[in-house]
């Protein structure tokens, strides 16, 4: 059994070091065993321009944020998954860390950038991969990458038990068609959503809250308030995940027939 969850909470816009506060307080008497942030937790989203997101985006082999959250991955002996802005030389991507007691085990980068994201960030470089957490197979998505369903097949088709989603969703209808991803992959979901609203000089953007964590059948097994802080941790068994049967005569990873599929791989 795995205990599994997130925080759901309000990023103030570039308060790098308040946000990162609040994290560690809302998470000292935490018992878990991985916990899942919002994206771009710890600078807010709205940025101004590409120059305003470099300015407020770090290294994470080099950053004292990073530093803090394994030392508090130390302390409470768990595993974070957060939503970074990711510096790496003339670069800045929107990235998801896997944390634990050891340090930064992998780095995902966002592949679908969405609206003006793309004027702000790279477009990822990282293929899809999974890793262990504690005898569960974990793999990352972030925020829009839900809409491609490709991207949560191919992390199931590499063995994953559980899809951990950092995300900062301001439309309505995601946290819903993740049932429909969960039901059709047969894996856990945790959408660690943010709340509140940037409140910016060049506008204002709204995030609906409502973090989940959904059962590989497609079942609700919790859902936040849109507008409310909240930490929310769950006991499951991932060996769930590991049966894609869906009768006794038809399995949704070998029934597949890829040799149709074949304009999915076309550019």
């Amino acid at each position: 059994m795995l205990r599994i969850g997130y925080y759901q909470f309000r990023p103030q816009f570039g308060q790098i070091q308040e946000n990162l506060k609040q994290v560690l307080n809302a998470l000292k008497d935490v018992s878990a065993d991985l916990i899942v942030l919002p994206e771009l937790a710890f600078t807010g989203y709205y940025f101004k321009d590409r120059e305003e997101t470099r300015t407020l985006a770090e290294d994470p082999q080099d950053s004292s944020t990073i530093e803090s959250l394994v030392a508090l991955c130390r302390d409470k002996d768990f595993y974070l998954i957060t939503g970074f802005a990711e510096k790496q030389q003339d670069k800045v991507f929107n990235s998801s860390l896997l944390i634990g007691p050891e340090g930064v085990i992998h780095t995902y980068r966002k592949l679908h950038l969405f609206s003006e994201e793309k004027n702000w960030f790279d477009p990822g470089d990282i293929p899809l991969q999974v890793w262990e957490v504690r005898e569960a197979n974990v793999g990352m998505m972030v925020c829009f990458d839900w809409i491609f369903p490709e991207v949560t097949r191919t992390l199931t088709v590499e063995g994953a038990d559980i899809i951990c989603h950092p995300s900062n969703l301001v439309l309505d209808y995601c946290q819903q068609t993740m049932l429909s991803r969960c039901l059709e992959n047969g894996v856990f979901a945790v959408t660690a959503n943010r709340y509140g609203a940037d409140k910016r000089p060049h506008g204002e953007l709204r995030f609906t809250g409502k973090s989940q964590i959904v059962a590989p059948k497609g079942e609700l097994l919790h859902r936040s308030k849109s507008q409310k802080q909240e930490v929310f941790i769950t006991e499951i068994d991932p060996i769930l995940a590991r049966d894609k049967h869906i009768t006794p005569l038809n399995q949704i990873i070998s029934d597949r027939r890829p040799e149709f599929y074949a304009p999915l791989s076309q550019v």
